[in-house]
């Protein structure tokens, strides 16, 4: 059971920092922009999937947040928020969200002349809670089959990867190196304690038997039988 529970619990570890990397993480979609649109956002219960508002711009229930209307490659279609993350999470450091609306406007393409652009964003696109993943960048590609290397999600996986061998070499180490010698002396100790009271009980039921003995010896006098 307590295998069970352990194992689990990595899983569970696991599953959160999947979740947590797969959203925080920069992805790259090949669009064909279609539109742009400043709209009046009032947050309710979704609010922590939206970014902070601008530069400069006071924090309120509702403000002006840009979006972009695209079309990705296998012809649904795909609207992102493209707002500032200033120094807020995720890192990054996105200042010029109307810079990047301009960029849009200008890549609006028609069906007859379509126009691919590799659009890097982060988060999700989940339609029930109204939630939209935000553009960070916009880059024109050949075609519709371009493919863009995800380095930088790439290098930041390595390294975590690295960062996680190396905590568990040093725990490992030193688990081998002051724990685990403890955990011996202490076996050890508990090991040569049971002896010691075996080694106590042992002598206990000796001296037992031996007074018993002589007082069985001594009760035989007051019956006439001689000690032997």
């Amino acid at each position: 059971m307590k295998k069970i529970l352990k194992w689990g619990a990595r899983l569970v570890f696991a599953a959160a920092a999947g979740v947590f990397l797969h959203y925080t993480l920069p992805q790259h979609d090949i669009v064909q922009v279609v539109g742009t649109e400043n709209r009046r956002i009032d947050f309710g219960e979704n609010s922590m999937f939206w970014a902070s508002p601008d530069s400069g711009t006071e924090k309120r229930s509702n403000r002006d947040v840009f979006f972009i209307q695209t079309k990705l490659a296998n012809g649904s279609t795909m609207v992102y928020r493209n707002e500032d993350t200033g120094w807020d999470w995720p890192p990054y450091f996105k200042f010029d969200s109307q810079n990047l609306q301009a960029e849009a406007a200008g890549a609006v393409s028609t069906n007859s002349d379509p126009q691919y652009y590799a659009i890097t964003h982060y988060g999700w696109r989940i339609k029930w809670f109204s939630i939209f993943p935000n553009a960070v960048a916009l880059k024109p590609v050949a075609g519709p089959d371009a493919y863009v290397v995800p380095w930088v999600s790439v290098a930041i996986l390595a390294m975590l990867a690295a960062a996680c061998l190396g905590m568990l070499a040093v725990v490992r180490r030193f688990k081998r190196r002051f724990i685990q010698p403890k955990l011996d002396e202490a076996r050890e100790f508990a090991e040569d304690g049971i002896e010691g009271l075996s080694a106590a009980g042992d002598a206990v039921a000796g001296q037992a038997r031996k007074s018993l003995f002589s007082f069985t010896r001594w009760i035989d006098t007051f019956k006439g039988k001689p000690r032997l």
